[in-house]
């Protein structure tokens, strides 16, 4: 079992912009979908350009969520499918005998958002990029857990998807959504403290399944919704997030 403290949140999906918005919607969760994006105002118009829809919502909410004075934070972008539409028109280009774009694959790959944002705001601290299936929130909260082990003070954890290309629709085995949410995360402080569990899945009826959003989202909900817990099963795991009693 692992225990973290979240300091700071933040999160952006199309028709859910402030943070009212977010308390409302963990009310009663629906899946954001559109074609909306932030406007990223913070970041400058030529590197903005750079950044396409799912950069620039996982940027959005991990600026909002970082403290301006803050330096050498590690940073841990989670994204269980990354930005896979320009993946997907790059092997379109691929299988029709067309040059690939450098540029275009280099923004493709898994760590490309979270470079972007060390890029734009001057952080020169680890950052790590990972995917984990249906179980990526969680595992990410395992590596936010080890970076703390390590003599980090604080940890500023992003989870973020983008909709799937149409190809990829009959695969999709949770609800699909448009979304990014960011954590500050320490071990202790003020805040609202959160563990995280884990044990083999044998099928067991007490471990709920999530449902009607994606499980990434649903992580978001059960911290905005106060609830004393969730449980979720995932590639033989079930995972249990519990709010620690008395926490705020």
């Amino acid at each position: 079992m692992i225990g973290v403290t979240v300091s700071d949140w933040a999160a952006w999906a199309p028709g859910l912009e402030d943070r009212a918005a977010w308390l409302d919607w963990a009310k009663a969760p629906w899946s954001p979908y559109g074609d909306a994006r932030p406007a990223l105002t913070e970041v400058p118009a030529m590197q903005r350009r750079r950044i396409d829809r799912v950069g620039r919502m996982a940027v959005q909410a991990a600026w909002w969520c970082s403290q301006a004075e803050a330096q050498g934070v590690p940073l841990v972008f989670a994204s269980r499918h990354g930005d896979v539409q320009r993946s997907c028109e790059l092997l379109g280009q691929l299988s029709h005998g067309e040059a690939m774009s450098p540029t275009q694959f280099g923004l493709s790959v898994h760590n490309a958002v979270a470079a972007l944002y060390s890029i734009v705001r001057g952080e020169r601290g680890n950052y790590l990029a990972l995917a984990a299936g249906g179980a990526t929130a969680e595992a990410a909260l395992v590596e936010v857990a080890g970076l703390l082990d390590d003599g980090a003070r604080e940890v500023l954890l992003v989870v973020y998807e983008a909709a799937m290309p149409a190809m990829h629709q009959e695969f999709m085995d949770e609800p699909d959504a448009t979304y990014a949410w960011s954590w500050r995360l320490g071990r202790h402080g003020v805040g609202t403290a959160l563990t995280l569990d884990w044990a083999a899945d044998d099928g067991a009826a007490a471990c709920v399944p999530a449902s009607g959003v994606p499980a990434g989202l649903a992580s978001l909900q059960f911290f905005l919704s106060g609830t004393a817990e969730r449980q979720h099963r995932a590639d033989g795991l079930c995972w249990t997030w519990r709010r620690e009693h008395g926490a705020s």
